[in-house]
């Protein structure tokens, strides 16, 4: 089924199930917009399914039998998802990798302050962002603010119909003749997307001489009384601005869905989808959300850190008996497809894709053999030898799918954290779907990509 136009092949019955699992797929995007909230809806779905939290496994001093599932939580933003197999564990796992986390805006950790009647949150992106693509949007705050004593408030705002809205305001056309002289880097500064969050002062402060931000004072009040929040909670806070609004059926045909962090989270979610449909399996099968993919897989929730490897050994410990050098074994003899995102080809900008190795939407999942920038700079090269076998498998199970590369040598590049877990010496390739508008606020995907990875990753964590 190799770049054929999915759609093509579907009967009326396929077509409903397309078109349901993407339902499904909408509501954990419009939900999950950050990797907590992510990582909250991976764990209710998987323990409607019956998976234990490994820690409660390890302190009751149970053993993990064939069939067995269990999770593994770090830091409520990393999950594995584990279904034992009826192999050793020694002889590896079949893994799904995807990362959870998305462009966005960070609050800095002393954000609020008052200028010229106005209450904003100064905030440092996160991520690759065109910054003039965040400005004049309706965005949401969605975040935990931690106090000293350890208590946790947990709030979105800006997601119901009835909340307000918050947003980063540009300069009006009829002031902008220098501005519009910019290159599409400097157009808007990093420094100036600060979000508008109120402009009513305090009237107790107004009526204050010595009091000179009053508005300041009164989004304090609010906060205090809504939330219980002082300013100095920020210190301790971890709040992300993202665009507000559900995903939503995109065309007329309804054939695509517009949304808020497919990227990765379209990978993330029928990664999560397709092992939560395993009930038994050969090789234990897992399936990896982690974060920090975007600035680089880097700190103790990034795909970088020990958390797999610690978690594999204690699934060895729990089965076979504590050994490092059966872990190794394990990860060596692992097999594992870097569930990430491709750039789909866009007809309005032909010209920094290679058509021949580019990917369409709608044609199915994507592999990339390599990514990378430059002469391959940064990528994972996956083996002619393991390539072969997954043709098979999807072949063999008629699931659509296409190979690219992310546009013309030398026309720009990006990674994945398929190279870290190569570094363990197994097979790794990635394989995601096709987006438009990467990294935009607003990203663009075919339900028949959604759908055929999900049948893929099926297939790849059967007896393979």
């Amino acid at each position: 089924m190799y770049k054929e136009n999915a759609w093509k092949k579907y009967t009326d019955e396929e077509m409903k199930k397309v078109m349901e699992f993407s339902e499904g797929y909408k509501d954990f995007l419009s939900e999950g917009k950050t990797e907590r909230a992510c990582t909250r809806l991976t764990l209710r779905m998987a323990e409607e399914k019956g998976f234990r939290d490994l820690e409660e496994v390890l302190k009751a001093g149970d053993s993990l039998k064939p069939g067995d599932k269990v999770y593994a939580v770090n830091m409520n933003k990393n999950v594995a998802l584990f279904v034992i197999g009826e192999k050793p564990l020694e002889e590896g796992l079949r893994i799904l990798g995807a990362h959870i986390d998305s462009p966005r805006l960070d609050l800095k950790q002393n954000p609020l302050y008052e200028s010229e009647g106005f209450a904003l949150f100064d905030t440092h992106y996160y991520g690759g962002i065109k910054k003039y693509q965040w400005v004049t949007l309706p965005l949401a705050l969605h975040g935990v603010i931690v106090k000293k004593d350890g208590t946790s408030v947990d709030f979105v705002i800006g997601e119901k119909e009835e909340d307000p809205v918050f947003g980063v305001s540009d300069l009006l056309i009829h002031l902008a003749a220098d501005q519009m002289k910019k290159t599409g880097a400097k157009i808007v500064e990093g420094e100036n997307l600060d979000v508008t969050i109120g402009s009513i002062p305090l009237k107790e402060a107004a009526e204050d001489e010595k009091e000179r931000e009053a508005v300041k004072a009164n989004i304090l009040r609010i906060l205090k009384e809504n939330y219980g929040i002082e300013e100095e909670d920020f210190l301790s806070a971890e709040i992300e601005v993202v665009p507000s609004g559900k995903a939503r059926d995109y065309g007329l045909d309804r054939s695509m869905i517009m949304g808020y962090g497919h990227d990765d989270r379209v990978c993330a979610y029928t990664s999560l989808a397709a092992i939560l449909d395993v009930e038994s399996c050969q090789y234990t099968n897992c399936c990896f959300l982690v974060d920090k993919e975007e600035i680089g897989s880097v700190g103790a929730t990034g795909a970088q850190s020990l958390f797999m490897e610690n978690t594999i050994a204690e699934l060895m410990a729990c089965m076979e008996g504590e050994s490092l050098i059966k872990v190794r074994r394990a990860l060596k003899n692992t097999k594992m497809l870097s569930s990430d995102v491709s750039a789909g080809l866009d007809p309005l900008y032909l010209s920094v894709s290679d058509k021949k190795n580019a990917a369409f939407l709608g044609h199915g999942i994507v592999f990339n053999k390599y990514t990378g920038a430059r002469g391959k700079s940064g990528c994972n090269d996956a083996n002619p030898e393991y390539i072969a076998q997954l043709r098979k498998i999807l072949d063999d199970a008629k699931v659509n799918y296409q190979t690219a590369e992310l546009g013309k040598v030398d026309q720009g590049g990006g990674g994945t954290i398929a190279y870290i877990m190569g570094n363990y010496n197994m097979n790794v390739i990635d394989a995601g779907v096709p987006v438009l508008n990467m990294h935009a606020p607003w990203e663009v995907v075919s339900k028949a990509d959604v759908y055929e990875a999900y049948r893929a990753y099926k297939s790849f964590l059967g007896d393979f």
